[in-house]
């Protein structure tokens, strides 16, 4: 049965949860704008930007993946918020990060499974690099 308990604890949690977000979204937007205002993140572009090409990405979003693969999709959401990207630029990192996030941390659950990390991260990897080229190429280009 729905109280106002109930709606009590869910406003609680949700606010929780929104604090917890927040703590990583908002820097990580803040610091791409600065990235962004500083002249860096071009640099940072112009430098991948061949490498993202291949998933018709600007240069910028190798950020983005990176956040993603290291720190986790929250990141990656608060990098990506700073952005002006298209719906099937966003759906290709979103599939790529979908198959690799959270390397790191999810490495180290991989590896107490008694699973080769190595094996783990190079799978996982590879897989969201393919499946990104191939999105890109059927419904991008």
């Amino acid at each position: 049965m729905i109280t106002t308990d109930t709606f009590k604890r869910g406003f609680k949690n949700g606010i929780s949860t929104l604090i917890e977000l927040s703590k990583i979204l908002i820097p990580v937007y803040i610091i791409v704008q600065i990235l962004s205002a500083s002249g860096i993140l071009n640099i940072i572009a112009e430098f991948c930007q061949p490498i993202m090409s291949f998933f018709g990405l600007p240069g910028e979003s190798s950020l983005v993946i990176i956040l993603g693969y290291f720190l986790g999709t929250y990141a990656a959401l608060g990098a990506m918020a700073a952005m002006e990207l298209t719906a099937i630029q966003i759906t290709t990192i979103a599939i790529m990060l979908s198959i690799a996030h959270s390397l790191i941390t999810e490495s180290a659950i991989v590896k107490k499974l008694g699973i080769s990390t190595a094996a783990s991260i190079s799978a996982r990897v590879f897989f969201s690099v393919l499946m990104g080229f191939l999105y890109f190429r059927i419904f991008g280009g």
